[in-house]
């Protein structure tokens, strides 16, 4: 089944939805770049509410590993993501699982970078550029998603209701990740559009690939 990771939430309301409507994982976003950053009090407001078994993702983007350990202290995510030129190392210190995202904008030219991460625990190819911070809504070619990586790869960039079964087909990832493409503003999530892309993936999940 293909896993489902809501992100940039910022409000504890659209997160419960969210996992009632079958997400797998919650996506909080730290990075003061982003204009869906929340600050802690905010994220453990929002964690604290999922029901049980709905993971929390940290994301991240070139921060300080000290904040990076305020925030694991505070909210105690499952799992981190980072976004920006961390290595491999650096991401491992913090002793929980990590996902790294790749910055597919670049084209085959980022798939190099796929295997700078082999202690990552999946890799989230989205369609900004190398930099840049995700949730543009920007897609890439998903022909590019490679095969026979070790880690799951998680499908991000420019999903929204209308187009993520296509992106199923042609990717076959392991996870989608959506962000901007069930919003009605930043970090605010459309009911409607978030039943409608949860329901086109477990859709998708029925064909045959």
């Amino acid at each position: 089944m293909i896993r489902i990771k809501c992100c940039g939430m910022t409000r504890a309301v659209d997160a419960v939805l969210a996992a009632e409507l079958g997400a797998d994982a919650i996506g909080l976003i730290f990075t003061a770049r982003s204009r869906r950053r929340v600050d802690i009090g905010q994220a453990r407001a929002i964690a604290r509410a999922l029901p049980p078994m709905v993971t929390t993702v940290a994301l991240f983007m070139d921060e300080d590993a000290v904040f990076v350990d305020e925030v694991i202290a505070a909210v105690q995510p499952a799992l981190l993501q980072f976004h920006g030129a961390e290595r491999d190392d650096w991401c491992a210190q913090f002793g929980r699982p990590y996902l790294k995202a790749i910055a597919m904008g670049d084209g085959s030219d980022a798939l190099p970078r796929l295997r700078a991460y082999p202690g990552a625990a999946g890799l989230v190819l989205d369609g900004h550029g190398l930099g840049e911070v995700g949730g543009s809504g920007k897609a890439f070619d998903w022909s590019l998603m490679p095969r026979g990586l070790a880690q799951p790869l998680i499908l991000a960039g420019g999903l929204h209701p209308g187009n993520v079964a296509e992106a199923i087909r042609i990717a076959r990832p392991w996870g989608v990740d959506v962000s901007s493409g069930i919003e009605s503003a930043p970090g605010i999530k459309d009911p409607a559009q978030l039943e409608a892309f949860i329901a086109a993936v477990r859709a998708a999940d029925k064909v045959p690939r």
